[in-house]
C-alpha cells in the first residue's frame, strides 16, 4: 500500500502546483481564518491573503509542479454547485478554504475557476455507493440517521470569486480500507453553472487533498468516527500522498478551539493551476489496489445531475 501511484502517462501540459504549506506561515492563514469568504464577492481580508499568497509563490514556489493522481473509483458527474454540502452528515465541522491560482501566469487568481469535491462520511462510506464496505467493523450506512440524500451528501462545486477562492463547508473525512483519510477534487475552467450544476468547460486537474496523521487519528476517537473500527492507514502507507507535504496536496489545519477538538478544523491550500491544461484523472493506474469488500468494480453508468439511480460502479481502489 506505500509508494507513488501517479499517473505518469501526464503530458507537460497536464500539470499542477499545489502550495500552501510555508504561505499559511506568512499570513494566508490568520487572514482567511478570520473572513468569512462570500461565494461571489470579494472582500477586503480576501485581497490581502491572496497578496501575501501571490507574493510569497512568485518567489519559486509556484512553479514547484506535482502531476494529477486519479479520480478514484467514487467519482460522481454532475456534483450540485453549493457551499455547504453536509446535507446533515454528521462528524467533525470542517471548513475548507482553497485558492486557484494560474501557475502558467505569474500565480495570479483563476477567477471563475469551479473547484468539485467528494469524500466519504464519517464511517467511510460514499454517497452513491453506500453498500460499499469501508473495511474494518462500521455500522451501516443507512444506520448514520441523518437527512442526507444516498447520491450526494458530501459532494460539491463551488466558484472561484474574484481572489480564486472557494470555500466549503462539510465534515471531516472518515477512513476506508486501504486509504488514508482524504479529499479528491477536480479544477474546472471555462464551464458554467446551469440548473444548480456545473456544466461544460475543460478539467484542468484532478487530486487529492490529505490530512495530518496526528489530527486524524485525534479526530476519528470521537464520535460518530469512533464507531468504526480497525487498521487505519497513515500517509507514509498510503497508495497516493507521496511524502510530499504541501506540494502533494497535505492541507495546512487549524483547529477552531484548541482543547476542543470536536468544535472542528479550518484547512487551507493555494492550487496553481495550468488553465490550458487537461487532466481528468480517469482511468489513470494511481491509486490502484484491492478495493474494499462490496467497493464499485465497473464504470459508473446513468447519474444524472449528482442524482444517480441505483449503485453506480467504478474501478481502482482510491
Amino acid at each position: 500500500m506505500t509508494g507513488n501511484h501517479k499517473d505518469k502517462s501526464i503530458t507537460r501540459r497536464r500539470a499542477i502546483v499545489v502550495t500552501g504549506g510555508t504561505v499559511a506561515a506568512g499570513g494566508l492563514a490568520v487572514a482567511g481564518y478570520q473572513a468569512a469568504f462570500a461565494d461571489t464577492a470579494e472582500t477586503a481580508t480576501d485581497a490581502a491573503a491572496t497578496a501575501t499568497t501571490t507574493a510569497s509563490e512568485s518567489a519559486g514556489t509556484c512553479m514547484t509542479l506535482m502531476s494529477s493522481v486519479t479520480e478514484g473509483p467514487y467519482y460522481l458527474d454532475n456534483a450540485l454547485v453549493r457551499k455547504d454540502i453536509t446535507e446533515g452528515k454528521s462528524g467533525v465541522p470542517l471548513t475548507l478554504r482553497l485558492t486557484v491560482v494560474d501557475a502558467t501566469d505569474g500565480c495570479t487568481p483563476v477567477k471563475g475557476a469551479a473547484v468539485e469535491i467528494w469524500h466519504c462520511d464519517a464511517w467511510g462510506y460514499y454517497s452513491g455507493y453506500t453498500t460499499a464496505n469501508p473495511g474494518g467493523s462500521a455500522p451501516a450506512e443507512s444506520e448514520d440517521g441523518s437527512t442526507a440524500n444516498d447520491n450526494t451528501f458530501l459532494r460539491g462545486y463551488q466558484i472561484a470569486n474574484a481572489n480564486g477562492v472557494v470555500k466549503f463547508e462539510t465534515i471531516f473525512p472518515g477512513w476506508y480500507t486501504p486509504r488514508t483519510c482524504h479529499i479528491h477534487l477536480k479544477v474546472h475552467t471555462g464551464g458554467q453553472k446551469e440548473d444548480g450544476t456545473y456544466e461544460g468547460g475543460t478539467v484542468n486537474y484532478t487530486g487529492q487533498l490529505f490530512f495530518d496523521d496526528a489530527i486524524a487519528e485525534e479526530v476519528f476517537t470521537l464520535e460518530p468516527y469512533a464507531k468504526h473500527s480497525g487498521s487505519y492507514t497513515t500517509l507514509d502507507n498510503d497508495m497516493v500522498y507521496d511524502g510530499g507535504g504541501a506540494s502533494s496536496g497535505l492541507l495546512t489545519l487549524k483547529a477552531v478551539h484548541k482543547k476542543d477538538p470536536s468544535k472542528g478544523y479550518k484547512a487551507t491550500l493555494t492550487i496553481g493551476v495550468d488553465p490550458d491544461a487537461e487532466n481528468t484523472g480517469a482511468g489513470s493506474g494511481g491509486g490502484g489496489g484491492t478495493p474494499p469488500s462490496g467497493a464499485p468494480s465497473g464504470a459508473p453508468s446513468g447519474a444524472p445531475s449528482g442524482a444517480p439511480s441505483g449503485t453506480p460502479s467504478a474501478s481502482a481502489s482510491s
